[in-house]
């Protein structure tokens, strides 16, 4: 069993993931982040790929972003860094990024570099669904990487069924159709959306995403999948100098209240 099937085997609610940026606040700091997050309890890991056009996220991973490339952060060095990731974190660690810097890199490398490493999974937003199908699936799937999709409040029922069809870790669902950072507003309609994919009853586990911030946002949103992921929010912890201080105390926030 892969280390992604496990963690919803072992859990079947209030599954928490945290995202953050390679190469953010400091080039090397993105192992022992991702070491600190699991020592405090975090479940799985999403490490984002810098990229200069993040069309998908708010002005915070924005902002890390581009900090993160000027201080060297490339997809060569994120891999050279993660040689030694499996010595340090067990959870399951997904790459989150843009298709561009994935293709540059070259696709069938790039999955063997993911497998070398340790690497469980990729989240690839602007990569649509039939390239994937058509170019792509074999080489994830013969390497043993999930891949993962996004749904919107906008995404059709066939096309979840689709996109259900396909995945084989979880599904991502966006709280709302804007870019990441804006706090989770549960009005009656994303409560209708949320329920709605929750009475489809899919195969695969689910995960809510952007505007998770709080225990009252992670919460909520566990009320309606397997759990939340949080970005933007655990980005701006990374501002502070004492970040590494902080985030057994942000962690336990997140899932306690406290």
């Amino acid at each position: 069993m892969n280390r992604i099937k496990n963690v919803f085997e072992q859990k079947k609610s209030s599954v928490l993931s945290i995202f953050f940026t390679a190469g953010y606040p400091d080039l090397n700091s993105t192992v022992d982040i991702a070491e600190a997050l699991e020592k405090a309890g975090a479940d799985f890991l999403e490490i984002g790929i810098p990229y200069s056009d993040p069309l998908a996220d708010g002005p915070v991973i924005q902002n890390s972003s581009q900090k993160a490339i000027e201080n060297g952060m490339t997809v060569k060095v994120l891999f050279e860094q993660l040689k030694d990731l499996r010595k340090r974190v067990s959870i399951p660690v997904l790459l989150m990024g843009y298709v561009n810097p994935v293709l540059q890199y070259g696709v069938e490398r790039f999955c063997s570099s993911c497998v070398e490493v340790g690497v469980d999974g990729l989240i690839v937003p602007d990569l649509p669904m039939y390239e994937y199908e058509e170019m792509y699936r074999s080489c994830f799937e013969s390497k043993g990487l999930s891949n993962i999709f996004l749904i919107t409040p906008h995404t059709s029922d066939e096309r979840i069924r689709k996109i259900d069809e396909l995945s084989n870790g979880f599904i991502y669902l966006l709280s709302s159709s804007s870019t990441t950072g804006k706090n989770l507003a549960v009005s009656a309609g994303t409560e209708d959306y949320f329920g709605r994919i929750k009475n489809m009853k899919l195969r695969n586990p689910t995960m809510i995403g952007f505007g998770i911030s709080d225990n009252k946002s992670f919460s909520k949103a566990s009320e309606y999948a397997n759990g939340a992921i949080v970005g933007s929010a655990f980005v701006r912890l990374l501002d502070s100098e004492d970040y590494m201080d902080k985030i057994p105390g942000f962690i336990q926030s997140l899932k306690n209240g406290q």
